[in-house]
């Protein structure tokens, strides 16, 4: 059943859908988080849809509560995380058809490995979200928390509560085994 629902969303659901199935899984724990992710869109016709995607957008790394580097981001083959402060989510609010444009994403995808992140820029918390209590990752700049359930114990399904964003973004996060 669980691939059955990851295709459903990475094929596009409607929010309420992909809400009913957020709400059906279980809670994550902090401790459950740590770790490298790669993630992917869960579309829902939300704003944001296909922007982390067009900006080499790989995924989030977790090494502690403290230690959380919300925006891994790739280009030439590095991987590195990105200021949150800097990522103008209320231009992409404001000016979808701009920050979509290929010139513009070309510049920006570019641009990204000025903007490297020098130490965490987030803190994963317990936080209740629409009645559970689930690890969530609050940002330390952005007006942003992402809320965590677990498809499997390899797979999460995140909800991106911005503010002043009606409905959340959703996204998926698969754990990267690295070498030890």
């Amino acid at each position: 059943m669980t691939g059955d629902v990851i295709v459903e969303l990475e094929g596009g659901v409607s929010p309420p859908r992909a809400l009913e199935i957020f709400d059906s899984l279980p809670a994550v724990s902090i401790e459950e988080m740590y770790g490298r992710w790669a993630g992917s869109e869960a579309p829902t016709d939300n704003p944001l849809d296909g922007l982390l995607g067009a900006y080499g957008w790989h995924g989030k790394r977790f090494s502690s509560a403290d230690g959380v580097a919300p925006l891994v981001f790739g280009h030439d083959g590095e991987l590195f995380e990105v200021e949150p402060a800097v990522i103008p989510v209320r231009l992409a609010l404001r000016f979808p058809r701009l920050v979509r444009h290929p010139a513009v994403v070309a510049v920006g995808r570019l641009g990204l490995p000025l903007l490297k992140a020098r130490r965490p820029k987030a803190r994963l918390r317990m936080v209740v979200y629409r009645g559970v209590a689930t690890a969530t990752m609050i940002y330390d700049s952005q007006p942003i928390n992402d809320h965590f359930r677990r498809l499997d114990e390899d797979i999460l399904l995140g909800a991106m509560d911005l503010r002043g964003l009606p409905e959340p973004f959703f996204f998926l996060l698969r754990r990267e085994i690295t070498a030890r």
